[in-house]
């Protein structure tokens, strides 16, 4: 195990409004605000969204089962922002639901908002980590250096 110990730094509140992209939002607002890492939540509605909900197999690299949303749903999500090269990558996982379905997944794609959506994002400060591309896992892993 490695970590590393740091600050919060700025405090970022957010509204996104109907139909609004919002991974596309979130990374908007990581670089103008400069912000190297991150956590989030968020709260509110969606519209669409494309998800992964685990692996087919317990085989390496795993092949990811994809759903999407394709209707307004509740959501409630936590992520965190780390940057790959010069690109800030979200990772974040969220709960979906509508009537008495409920799904779980990290969100991937096709992300737009439902009504509104209110993401909160800590700055986190301090912290030197980054995201780097498994070959062997297929997929982009948090590094801390």
């Amino acid at each position: 195990m490695k970590y590393h110990v740091g600050n919060i730094g700025k405090v970022v509140v957010a509204k996104f409004e109907d139909g609004e992209d919002v991974l596309k939002n979130v990374i908007h607002i990581i670089k103008k605000e400069k912000i190297l890492a991150a956590v989030l939540y968020l709260v509110g509605g969606m519209r669409e969204g494309k998800f992964v909900v685990g692996a087919e197999s317990d085989a390496l690299p795993p092949v990811p089962m994809w759903r999407e949303l394709g209707e307004s749903h509740e959501v409630v999500g936590f992520g965190t922002v780390f940057y790959q090269g010069d690109e800030p990558k979200v990772h974040l996982h969220g709960a979906f639901g509508k009537g008495d379905e409920v799904k779980v997944g990290c969100l991937r794609e096709k992300t737009e908002t439902f009504l509104v959506l209110e993401v909160v994002i800590l700055e986190l400060c301090g912290i030197d980590a980054v995201r780097e591309f498994d070959p062997a896992l297929g997929m982009s892993l948090l590094k801390i250096c």
